[in-house]
């Protein structure tokens, strides 16, 4: 399915990009996805398979772990205990859809998604992490952020949404916040999804020519495809300053969105100690896929 630009969708001029050091032209309003892009939108990166997972497996695997996940919310409303998962990556690495199928069979009375809209004026003079907290879970609740704090440290200074020093500020602070998360007794978990350049640009394309997903495209999406080493410089600089041993990094590659759902959702499971837990059930972490963040701190 395709659309023309439109009143509620401006048509966009062609970006110059420099993409594996090449410049580039892309047409984001072009129905046609450029050969270069497509050739390498899965091997972006250096991506470690050729295909996407085969949907069948992909199906049969998901709704195992899915039943698990069904009996990590009866064990945690049972003992009280909390859970809380920040998805964070670059736009378009799949951090909605993980969500998604996270929290698909989950009962959503106690286990819900925070996905916040940019601070009112109210929320700008606050502590800047003062309306995260807000959404914390209480016992018995598991919590995901599709984004969360960690705009500070990634669209903010890139788009200039914020000061230098309020950067720095949330570097140097953002560890000893964690710290009292950990303290609490929450499980606490970060993912961030990492994609490749060229996948991310196929992605925009789709958003754009998709009706259904059309209003997923917004004018950062296309600001952002001239900045992807800045927001590289960014990333690298979070991971140095926020990957630490009570609250560490989980870095997925997500080029193909199924394996790095899964991938996901193994994480998890195999950190909480639930009862009924099935280990060959949940099997082994793919290892070509995850990587701790100190992997990206090392690049």
């Amino acid at each position: 399915m395709t659309t023309r630009p439109s009143p509620e969708m401006p048509a966009n001029e062609p970006v110059r990009i420099m993409v594996d050091g090449k410049e580039r032209v892309f047409d984001i309003d072009d129905p046609k996805l450029p050969g270069w892009v497509e050739d390498r939108s899965m091997s972006a990166g250096g991506y470690p398979y050729d295909k996407k997972m085969d949907k069948k497996e992909y199906e049969e695997t998901l709704e195992n772990l899915q039943v698990e996940l069904v009996k990590l919310q009866y064990w945690l409303q049972s003992t009280g205990k909390r859970v809380m998962v920040l998805f964070e990556g670059r736009d378009a690495a799949g951090k909605g859809g993980t969500i998604f199928v996270v929290r698909q069979y989950m009962n959503p009375r106690s286990a819900r998604n925070v996905a916040l809209t940019k601070p009112t004026e109210t929320e700008r003079g606050q502590w800047y992490y003062q309306r995260y907290v807000a959404h914390f879970p209480t016992a018995g609740e598991f919590v995901t952020f599709d984004r969360s704090w960690y705009n500070r440290a990634g669209v903010e200074p890139v788009m200039g949404f914020c000061t230098p020093r309020q950067h720095e500020l949330f570097l140097e602070e953002t560890p000893k916040f964690e710290q009292m998360i950990v303290d609490e007794g929450i499980h606490f978990f970060k993912f961030w999804l990492n994609i490749g350049q060229e996948t991310q640009l196929e992605r925009f394309h789709d958003r754009r020519h998709d009706p259904l997903k059309v209003w997923k495209f917004s004018p950062i999406d296309l600001a952002g495809m001239t900045k992807w080493d800045d927001y590289t410089r960014a990333r690298d600089r979070m991971m140095k300053h926020t990957h630490t041993d009570h609250a560490p990094w989980t870095v997925l590659r997500a080029n193909d969105k199924r394996r790095s759902r899964l991938a996901a959702i193994r994480r998890i499971l195999k950190t909480l100690p639930y009862d009924g837990r099935d280990d060959a059930v949940i099997g082994l972490e793919d290892e070509k896929i995850v990587c701790p963040g100190s992997d990206i701190i090392g690049k």
